[in-house]
């Protein structure tokens, strides 16, 4: 948010790849442009495709900073759009230790699905507390978490089934005459690190070819011109379609959703990425 604040007010323009709050899009600016799907929508084809499944309940729970109120605003929204009857919805401070008494709450109540909005470390949080107190939705959808790596390495086998949003896998379908499909960057990028790209990873990559595409387009490094050429960029990358809105938000690509199963994280959403069908519903504690 403050960079792009200073960004504005000496008129630079901001490509990133990092920032999803609906927040940073709302307040007017000019410069600021964003190649990822905003956080309104991480859960949006997650929440599509359970309500196909017949999931009918939900619950949510988010930190109480910009990017989980955007995903919780957004689920909200989505739930509604979906059918989905919503039981409650619970905050909490940044950097909570123990989730114990919202998931308690949650547990009964009985939902069918759990959506948490938070970090990395907010979604083990989530994952222990609920084996701990048996809590056992149909569905856990929870961000960050479950499209990391590392996230299987911290909880294990307890990561079976967890569904988390992504905003790109190295096995969706896209593909680019700069670098190839999605499984080709995959492959140079672990070639050239000796470990696995991480979405953020990739949009941090399709941040930079958006901006030298738009340079290129306009044949100029002029302010004015570059920023024409980036709100008239229409292309599909290995990252997916960047396509900005009048806000610099990118409007052409859509979220997906993955879930973890056996330990390998799998895209399950939505249909034109999806590599496995989702496990639904997932199995209580007390049947692992």
């Amino acid at each position: 948010m403050s960079t792009s604040a200073i960004a504005e007010k000496y008129n630079v323009l901001m490509v990133e790849g990092n920032g999803a709050s609906e927040g940073i899009f709302e307040r007017g600016f000019k410069n600021i442009f964003a190649v990822l799907t905003p956080a309104g929508n991480y859960t949006q084809s997650a929440l599509e495709l359970l309500s196909e499944k017949g999931a009918k309940t939900a619950v949510i729970a988010y930190e109480d900073t910009a990017f989980p109120t955007s995903v919780a605003d957004g689920a909200q929204k989505w739930a509604a759009e979906y059918g989905f009857d919503v039981l409650a919805v619970e905050t909490y401070p940044k950097d909570v230790a123990d989730v114990s008494a919202i998931m308690t709450k949650f547990r009964d109540l009985e939902p069918d699905v759990f959506v948490g909005g938070g970090h990395f470390n907010d979604a083990l949080l989530f994952v222990r507390a609920a084996k701990e107190l048996n809590f056992s939705p149909k569905a856990m959808v929870i961000t960050v978490g479950p499209s990391n790596p590392e996230f299987v390495t911290e909880v294990g086998s307890d990561a079976d089934y967890i569904l988390g949003p992504t905003q790109w896998e190295g096995t969706m379908s896209w593909q680019d005459e700069w670098f190839g499909t999605a499984a080709e960057y995959h492959e140079r990028y672990l070639g050239l690190w000796g470990e696995p790209p991480s979405y953020q990873a990739a949009e941090s990559t399709a941040t930079a070819l958006a901006l030298q595409l738009a340079i290129e387009d306009a044949g100029s490094m002029d302010t004015d011109a570059v920023r024409q050429a980036l709100y008239d960029l229409d292309v599909t990358t290995f990252y997916g379609p960047i396509n900005f809105d009048d806000t610099g938000k990118n409007a052409g690509k859509p979220m997906g959703t993955v879930q973890i199963q056996s330990g390998v994280i799998n895209v399950v959403a939505p249909t034109i990425a999806a590599v496995e069908d989702i496990i639904y519903p997932m199995p209580p504690w007390s049947e692992r």
